[in-house]
């Protein structure tokens, strides 16, 4: 990777810098707040470089989304769009990962980017896409990035067959049964749910659709109208 300071020209000043920030599920934008503060504080690292700070732009409704595919994500699509129009001078992310887990969207991003004498600058380092060793250095952190996802899938499942290897693995019951503290399941002992589902069952056969209202019980469940999917995941 070369120096630093004789990456960042005029041309680039003179567009914006674009800073996407991104967690892949609410979980982790509740209870990982070390890392978004981290994501956040990129815009200094933009500041540093030469930009104003109103000229700095945070991309962050990608929020709660996985970057397994930029499909779902509005963000990413809005900061390729940018990126592509010529308004961006430099892309800012923490990491590879942040902006993309799949080498497709990750290589179109370094196309369009290079294409477009656009920078991009993580926690480690500020890459220009035209140079083949910053272009080389990015494309394998993206193949890396993408291998992480595969393996935390393969760590997970692993975990998941394990447990039921040893019949410990306990999965969402339906409405009306819990798992008590020796995890048998039993019914929910909330009377108004097992009245409620006694109701369910005793309607059933007489009428298709109906306007009763059933208890999801505690634990996060809320009371609702009845409908022809909520009846079938009661049966």
């Amino acid at each position: 990777m070369s120096d630093n300071s004789a990456k960042v020209t005029a041309a680039h000043l003179r567009r914006d810098a674009y800073l996407y920030v991104r967690q892949s599920t609410l979980y982790q934008v509740a209870n990982n707040t070390e890392s978004t503060r981290r994501q956040y504080d990129l815009r200094g690292r933009a500041i540093a470089l030469g930009w104003p700070a109103d000229h700095v732009m945070v991309i962050d409704v990608d929020q709660g989304h996985s970057g397994a595919s930029a499909a779902d994500r509005e963000g990413f699509q809005r900061l390729v769009a940018e990126v592509s129009l010529g308004k961006a001078g430099i892309v800012l992310g923490l990491e590879c990962s942040r902006l993309a887990r799949n080498n497709a969207d990750w290589h179109r991003l370094l196309q369009i980017c290079a294409f477009n004498n656009t920078l991009i600058c993580d926690e480690d380092g500020l890459y220009d896409p035209c140079a083949f060793n910053d272009r080389l250095l990015l494309g394998l952190k993206g193949a890396m990035s993408e291998a992480e996802l595969h393996l935390i899938r393969a760590r997970l499942r692993g975990g998941i067959l394990a447990k039921a290897a040893r019949g410990q693995l306990t999965l969402r019951l339906p409405v009306g049964l819990v798992y008590d503290a020796t995890e048998a399941i039993v019914l929910d002992p909330d009377a108004a749910v097992r009245a409620a589902l006694s109701h369910v069952f005793a309607t059933f056969t007489c009428v298709r659709h109906n306007s009763v209202r059933i208890e999801g019980g505690i634990r996060g469940m809320s009371w609702g109208n009845a409908s022809g999917h909520a009846g079938e995941a009661c049966l």
